[in-house]
């Protein structure tokens, strides 16, 4: 046979070129830097461990024996104490003293900084106290005081308090209208510290804030308070740098984990982002104690980012079909059926779950696996969903879209993993709970969808996307996408409303719970607000990074 005809027997005989899209994500731009952690000197971190819990209880002594003298000075203390970061320590302290002030504080006859912090602190909490009390600050006209523009200190108290409102609270509505324009025109002459904290404030709210970024932050600002106490203060730093190098430790752990994969060699049209997921499950609990949770969420989020882009960014739809019916059947003998690329995939995903599910029954919940592979599945659906419209070239109505869309963010997924191992408070009704779309859950990821879309949407339409909520919204209903932005941002809001509500006593399931669903919303508004900065790492996700892996607080 000569070769011209040999030639064209074999390009008859192969398989036709598969098309595929790219997204052309950057590679990681953090290298090996995470992978090598100092060995730990066991003396100097037993040391300052031992520090520690000297100062614990100096704190305890010197901050809550005194409490009830001054109702001021301890709103003050408890407030310092979580803005510092270190309220984990003192959890039985703060809600003893919190109910002590429950108690109280419908009598209280304070000036509008303490009567808004003591509201916040209580909401924070779970009480639910009445927003009427703020009613006193308005004149005879119904609008807020003139006299209160002045107090730049009592309007950012005013502005953090509104920020735990919910539905139909409309003079916290006001609240936040009047104190975020008087707040925007008058910090001209106000000085550092304050003219910084309402900075911060007008960008994120506390109630907004991730509680380590916020302690790092605040720590430079409560050292240079002349009433601040020492011992809180060293607590807080000490307490601080103690905690990164854990979280050192496990990154180093996590990121040889991910090395070992290779999918940056092998699924290389996948975001290489072990970084930064790891960051963003510190932002859902940086606590010591849940390090096993942090480890099990860690690397299931990691899993499912790479399965967004093989359904989002590389994947044929026939490959879908056959790869979404693999995750429903959950066998290692559906790997035989898929593409090399998946089958590399898929048997990460079945160890990791493996892994999952024999530290479950080592410790007698091997129930909570059937929760984590029942979400997984559901991701897959609502990915195999998006692929259809996106094939069929279709654009579904907004509400068909959000009850996919919802899922396909990953969070109710994450909510349910990160769960998994938190220990005993949580029990097998509580996954249940989980199970049967509870408000707060919905408001979260209806919340994170829209974040997304509206920063997402052009990225993705240059490169060939389904349809986002915008263009839903701007179909059904005949509008600018200027215009939907405008009612996204507005239906945002209220979905913050619903959040604060479900954490109004009494509460469907314990408020670590809560703080799970919390702590991945906060992180969303810090990653998609404005711009997304989880695919496109910026200036946010590297300060971030810094901040919690790389630098220490100077002692």
């Amino acid at each position: 046979m000569s070769m011209s005809l040999q030639a064209a027997v074999l390009s008859s005989n192969a398989k036709p070129e598969i098309i595929r899209r790219t997204a052309n994500y950057h590679p990681s731009i953090w290298g090996d830097r995470f992978i090598n952690c100092d060995s730990k000197d066991n003396i100097s971190h037993a040391r300052r461990q031992q520090q520690v819990e000297e100062l614990k209880a100096i704190v305890k002594r010197e901050v809550f024996k005194n409490l009830a003298t001054d109702f001021s000075h301890q709103l003050k203390l408890i407030d310092a104490i979580q803005c510092l970061g270190v309220a984990y320590h003192f959890e039985t302290e703060i809600e003893e003293a919190l109910e002590h002030m429950h108690a109280k504080y419908h009598d209280y006859d304070g000036d509008l900084y303490n009567v808004a912090l003591g509201f916040r602190l209580l909401r924070q909490q779970g009480y639910s106290v009445s927003c009427d009390i703020f009613n006193k600050f308005k004149d005879e006209n119904g609008s807020f005081k003139e006299c209160l523009i002045d107090d730049v200190s009592g309007m950012l108290s005013f502005y953090e308090a509104a920020h735990l409102r919910v539905r139909g609270e409309e003079i916290l509505d006001e609240a936040v209208v009047f104190t975020t324009t008087n707040l925007e025109s008058e910090t001209i002459g106000v000085r550092y510290p304050l003219a910084a904290q309402v900075s911060q404030a007008l960008h994120r709210p506390l109630r907004k804030d991730l509680e380590r970024v916020c302690a790092r932050r605040y720590m430079s600002i409560y050292q240079d308070e002349a009433s601040h106490n020492e011992a809180l203060l060293k607590l807080a730093k000490l307490d601080f740098n103690l905690v990164q190098s854990l979280h050192k430790e496990e990154l180093s752990e996590i990121t040889k984990w991910w090395k070992e994969l290779d999918f940056a060699r092998k699924l290389s049209f996948a975001r290489d982002r072990m970084v930064e997921l790891y960051f963003w499950i510190v932002g859902v609990y940086f606590e010591p104690h849940y390090s096993s949770a942090q480890k099990i969420l860690t690397k299931v989020i990691a899993l499912v980012s790479v399965m967004d882009d093989i359904y989002d960014a590389f994947a044929t739809f026939e490959e879908l079909e056959i790869f979404t019916a693999a995750m429903e059947r959950w066998d290692v003998k559906c790997m035989d059926d898929l593409p090399d690329y998946m089958r590399i995939f898929y048997s990460a995903l079945l160890n990791v779950v493996s892994e999952i599910e024999e530290e479950m029954a080592k410790e007698g919940r091997s129930y909570r696996v059937y929760y984590v592979k029942e979400s997984l599945k559901g991701v897959a659906r609502a990915y195999f969903e998006e692929a259809k419209w996106f094939k069929d070239e279709r654009i579904p109505t907004v509400e068909e879209y959000l009850r996919y869309a919802i899922f396909s963010t990953g969070y109710p997924m994450l909510a349910t993993v990160s769960l998994v191992g938190m220990g005993d408070i949580v029990t097998e009704e509580t996954f249940q709970w989980l199970f049967n779309d509870p408000k707060i859950v919905i408001a979260s990821t209806t919340l994170f969808r829209l974040m997304d879309d509206v920063v997402t949407t052009k990225f993705e339409k240059e490169r060939g996307h389904v349809a986002s909520s915008i263009d839903c919204y701007m179909k059904q209903h005949g509008v600018s996408e200027e215009e939907v932005i405008g009612v996204f941002n507005k239906q945002v809001v209220d979905y913050w409303k619903d959040i604060n509500e479900e954490f109004l006593r009494p509460t469907a399931v314990p408020m670590p719970v809560l703080l799970r669903v919390l702590n991945l919303t906060k992180v969303a508004d810090l990653l998609y607000k404005g711009e997304d900065g989880y695919t496109r790492v910026g200036k946010v996700m590297k300060e971030c990074v810094a901040s919690h892996f790389i630098d220490p607080v100077p002692l």
